[in-house]
């Protein structure tokens, strides 16, 4: 084609197929890229009619890499993430800031803390795309393909993630008032054995809580009333008065300051959580990505997180 540039054969198909391997799924894949489902399907059946050979086999219930589909995936993942940090060492991120940068966190503080955060640091860059995930189950970034996750505690020692502290916070356990007229007020921690208790789930919010006696903290084991998945389950639970819980001050203090939650074992409270923004470790970060985490610290360092 003379005197007009063109994407060559060579490349046609690559970035889809790289993307459908990473998120595990057409669908996903699609909505991460901007396409349809059927555009992406289109793309990566040209590509496999170029080559000459099957990378994907396809099945209702998941996706397998042919023998040849893995050896081009480490091929073509890696040149990409080559080029992507070309670009990020080229480009400085108070320039125009292109791309989409998937964020995971938890369901309750991601709601009432983080989203409205979030949307003011993407609102001076009108091609920054955000997709926001909110769940309390512990993502691994090098399968789900987020850019960045906002966990809760301590981060498990990993070759992979980079993890910076954002901020601490403050615990609290609280019930409405209609549960503690029902069923007093514990005075101590040892009294929990006689309330009813919601806590978390295995793959979700603590199923332990901590409390600081003597000056230290100590883990104990509330009654397992009710078990829920994420902590906005719990805030609502504990509101419309099943039980006791334990959470994050920003989570209740809306709760708190209405009424509808009422704090209680002040005398042990003081416990603090820490909460960290981790990444997949790599070279060089993409402009965009170092954007949102270093305005996520500026907001952090202004106590805009507690």
């Amino acid at each position: 084609m003379t005197g007009q540039w063109a994407v060559p054969d060579s490349l046609s198909g690559i970035g889809a197929f790289v993307a459908v391997v990473r998120a595990g799924s057409f669908t996903l894949a699609a909505e991460r890229l901007g396409v349809t489902k059927s555009a992406v399907g289109k793309s990566i059946s040209r590509l496999e009619r170029r080559l000459g050979v099957i990378l994907i086999r396809r099945t209702t219930r998941r996706l397998q890499l042919t023998h040849d589909g893995e050896a081009y995936f480490r091929a073509c993942s890696a040149a990409l993430d080559g080029i992507a940090a070309v670009e990020a060492q080229i480009t400085p991120y108070d320039e125009v800031l292109r791309g989409r940068v998937y964020i995971d966190m938890p369901m309750a503080f991601g709601k009432s803390v983080l989203l409205p955060i979030l949307l003011e640091i993407a609102a001076p860059h009108p091609e920054l795309a955000l997709t926001m995930s909110f769940n309390d189950a512990t993502v691994d970034l090098m399968r789900d393909e987020a850019d960045l996750a906002i966990r809760f505690g301590q981060i498990p020692d990993s070759g992979h993630l980079i993890a910076r502290k954002l901020t601490s916070l403050e615990r609290v356990i609280c019930a409405s008032p209609s549960y503690l007229k029902a069923h007093g007020i514990p005075m101590n921690p040892s009294d929990l054995n006689g309330h009813r208790c919601i806590v978390g789930t295995s793959h979700g919010p603590p199923q332990h809580w901590t409390v600081r006696e003597g000056g230290h903290d100590t883990q104990i084991t509330p009654p397992a009333t009710y078990q829920l998945s994420d902590g906005e389950s719990i805030v609502k639970t504990a509101v419309a008065g099943f039980g006791l819980c334990q959470m994050p001050v920003p989570l209740v203090r809306p709760k708190i300051e209405r009424g509808l939650l009422v704090p209680v074992l002040e005398a042990y409270s003081g416990v603090m959580v820490d909460v960290n923004i981790l990444w997949v470790q790599q070279a060089t970060l993409a402009p965009r990505i170092r954007y949102v985490i270093d305005r996520l610290m500026e907001y952090a360092q202004r106590g805009a997180l507690a």
